[in-house]
């Protein structure tokens, strides 16, 4: 697993972090940005005004901040940053229940990016991946939503692989159709196992998965990770159809 750096740099990671999010969704409000990070307003105010400074933001009339030059604009919908607020409560219980680390991601092409993680207590565990990036045909929540894919997106994305690797990848997908469930067992680092399912209705598609480190990993517990997830991603799923048709969230959302 790939962990933080050890030696001071939180106000590095935190800028780098912002500046992520501002170019995945888009322009935020001061407060809103503190609140992602988990930091004082004033300290989110220093952070984007570096960000400015380098271009790598600029600041809106109405105040909010968007991505600066250097950035571009936004990669991913903003409708993601209303995915990440619905799925929130229920990725806190699915921790809360399983005791692993869980994740929402989205399709950016043919990779997954993370779009919230909501960590485990456990010393040893799977920390937050939010803004990074993986392959969507190795990773278990990339691999939940490559499934359900039509037949020329997929064989667009797999046609830029070796084609050994592409006959592994449509092997697997077969798989994961007839399970329901993704599984990526060390494929994207080593020593991390996860599973993923996808959000089923989600707009643009999206999927959530429990990560674990490989030693915790256990067949016998397999069925009821996929259980618990599949009842994640639909309650999930309820609560971004219930706010489409203009319903409050269900209770404790």
């Amino acid at each position: 697993m790939r962990n933080a750096p050890t030696y001071p740099l939180s106000s590095v990671d935190a800028a780098l972090l912002l500046a992520a999010l501002l170019r995945q969704e888009g322009p935020t409000r001061l407060t809103d940005a503190a609140a992602r990070l988990g930091v004082a307003p004033s300290t989110a105010h220093r952070l984007l005004a570096a960000l400015v400074h380098r271009d790598f933001a600029v600041q809106l009339p109405d105040r909010r901040y968007a991505p600066g030059p250097v950035l571009g604009e936004p990669v991913a919908p903003v409708a993601s940053s209303h995915l990440r607020d619905a799925a929130l409560p229920h990725l806190r219980r699915l921790v809360a229940e399983q005791g692993e680390s869980a994740h929402l991601v989205v399709p950016a092409g043919g990779v997954t990016r993370f779009v919230a993680t909501v960590e485990c207590d456990a010393v040893l565990r799977v920390g937050d991946r939010t803004g990074r990036t993986l392959p969507a045909h190795r990773s278990a929540a990339g691999k939940a939503l490559l499934a359900g894919w039509d037949t020329d997106a997929l064989a667009a994305l797999l046609g830029q692989l070796d084609p050994a690797e592409a006959e592994r990848v449509h092997r697997d997908l077969r798989g994961v159709r007839r399970r329901g469930f993704a599984l990526n067992d060390q494929a994207t680092e080593v020593g991390l196992t996860a599973v993923g399912v996808p959000v089923p209705g989600a707009p643009g598609g999206a999927a959530i998965s429990l990560a674990m480190p490989r030693v915790r990993f256990s067949r016998d517990r397999l069925p009821g990770w996929v259980t618990a997830l599949t009842s994640t991603a639909a309650a999930v799923a309820a609560d971004l159809t219930d706010e489409s048709r203009g319903r409050p969230r269900s209770p404790g959302s």
